[in-house]
């Protein structure tokens, strides 16, 4: 799939996107969203979790996004408001991706133990669009647990985006694996409007 830049610029320009990132291999994807976003001229808000960063560096993501990363519920804490809250207000569409087996469970539970969960627990699913994109392996994937958490999720208001069929890093073949960048450009392009 070959993304227009142009189309992608009278989408996102001027929205507020918040990227929120849980630790997987396929963080190294999104990279690429961070930065198609950012040329677009979105404004790229990036959460990780501490399991994120040890795949990708928050340094890559400032860098591509030009903002400052988040990685601790802490961080900010000078500021007037709970920083989580400002995020939430601010943005006009999230994304997690990818979104693994823990976050899912997480997400579902009500858990708010690092940034990512706690700035989408303040995001108003009922007028954003809040997208997870599924990243595990093929066996997770298949857990009963998984699929409870994933239909529960869709009945809370978030958008699975995947999971995706091919080659996982575990050296399986099969459905876990994280959708490809385009495609998860394209579902937030549909998502707010493009």
């Amino acid at each position: 799939m070959t993304l227009d830049p142009a189309e992608l610029r009278g989408t996102f320009e001027g929205r507020e996107i918040l990227i929120g990132i849980s630790g997987g291999i396929a963080v190294y994807k999104v990279c690429t969203v961070v930065s198609r976003l950012a040329q677009a001229g979105a404004g790229v808000t990036v959460l990780m979790t501490d399991a994120a960063t040890r795949f990708v560096q928050p340094l890559t993501f400032q860098a591509l996004s030009g903002r400052p990363v988040y990685t601790s519920q802490w961080q900010h804490s000078e500021a007037h408001d709970p920083q989580h809250i400002a995020i939430a207000d601010r943005c006009d569409a999230v994304l997690v991706a990818p979104c693994t087996m823990d976050m899912m469970g997480k997400l579902v539970t009500g858990r708010t133990d690092d940034v990512v969960t706690l700035a989408l627990s303040a995001v108003d699913r009922s007028s954003k669009p809040a997208l997870l994109a599924p990243a595990m392996n093929d066996q997770m994937w298949g857990q009963a647990s998984t699929k409870r958490n994933a239909a529960r999720l869709e009945d809370d208001g978030y958008v699975l985006v995947g999971p995706g069929v091919g080659w996982q890093a575990c050296r399986h073949v099969g459905t876990g694996r994280m959708v490809e960048p385009e495609d998860l450009i394209e579902a937030l392009r549909r998502s707010v409007g493009g």
